[in-house]
C-alpha cells in the first residue's frame, strides 16, 4: 500500500508541518513545547507541527512523544 505524507516548511515563521492524512482534526500539545500533534476525534495521529525548527541542531535533536 502506498501512503503519502505532506510536508510544509515556512522559513519566515520557522515552522514545519507534516500531515499523514487530510482528515479533519485538531492540534494537541505534546511533552515538548515546540511540537504539537494533529489528531482526529478518536485520538488517531494525523500529523504534527514544529515551531522554531532552526533552533534545533544535530547535536541536540528535538524529541517529542506523539500519543496515538
Amino acid at each position: 500500500m502506498v501512503q503519502s505524507v505532506k510536508v510544509w516548511f515556512d522559513p519566515e515563521a520557522d515552522f514545519l508541518e507534516v500531515q499523514f492524512s487530510d482528515a479533519p482534526g485538531f492540534m494537541r500539545e505534546t511533552n515538548h513545547d515546540a511540537v504539537m500533534e494533529r489528531i482526529d476525534e478518536n485520538g488517531n495521529i494525523l500529523g504534527f507541527s514544529v515551531l522554531g525548527v532552526s533552533r534545533h541542531s544535530k547535536e541536540c535533536p528535538l524529541e517529542a512523544e506523539l500519543k496515538a
